[in-house]
């Protein structure tokens, strides 16, 4: 392992991803995510294999970085944690980015305002974000994924297990996903870290800091 360039920062992904509880699966788990689980917990929760995570995790970088054009791959979530990592990745990738509610026909139907022809999508939840992932099969536009224990695979290309539920996971692996693209094209020294901190990718909860801000201002 140690002959790859890329293997340098495995160990430190590895306890990131730990800290971040990547790791901790769900109660429910689908015939295709077995192989990706190492154990179950006496509460009936998954554990994650993080190896397998980590290894999905280099194969999609190398993916994504192969789209000459990064204008060419489309980002899309409906999940609310989701939202500021996402915009995040696009901004710092340079591909394209949808948050939110899916408009239906935007990969299929020319005639809408939103039609898009991605050559490759990444999404959060295959659950959630089953529409573009049933479009993309139409379409025959490969697709990369973030799956959780209990996630169905249905044209799913690309799975990367994890957990896709909480706050600090998500952002975690698509700042991951981002820095190892970004070294892969070069824009960033490998030798050196990358000086974009995952705190940019965490979800915000704005209305609860404007209150911790007006209680400081009382006090």
């Amino acid at each position: 392992m140690s002959q790859f360039a890329y293997s340098k920062t495995r160990e430190q992904d590895l306890a990131l991803m730990l800290a971040a509880k990547v790791h901790v699966g769900t109660q429910n788990c689908t015939n295709l995510m077995e192989n990706y689980i190492f154990a179950r917990q006496r509460d009936g929760v998954h554990i994650i294999n993080l190896s397998k995570t980590w290894e999905k995790l280099m194969l999609a970088a190398r993916i994504i970085a192969a789209i000459q054009n990064p204008r060419d791959v489309l980002i899309i979530s409906n999940r609310e944690y989701a939202q500021r990592a996402v915009l995040k990745f696009a901004t710092y990738t340079g591909c394209q980015y949808m948050g939110g509610k899916w408009t239906p026909g935007t990969l299929t139907n020319q005639n809408t305002k939103k039609f898009l022809e991605p050559r490759l999508i990444l999404i959060c939840d295959p659950r959630t974000d089953h529409q573009p992932l049933k479009e993309s099969s139409y379409m025959n536009i490969p697709t990369i994924a973030l799956c959780d224990a209990d996630s169905p695979l249905n044209f799913c290309d690309v799975a990367i297990p994890c957990n896709n539920k909480g706050k600090q996971s998500i952002a975690l692996m698509f700042w991951l996903l981002a820095r190892e693209v970004l070294y892969l094209k070069g824009s960033v020294d490998r030798e050196a870290e990358w000086d974009v901190i995952v705190d940019l990718f965490m979800y915000r909860d704005f209305e609860q800091t404007k209150e911790k801000a007006a209680e400081e201002e009382d006090e």
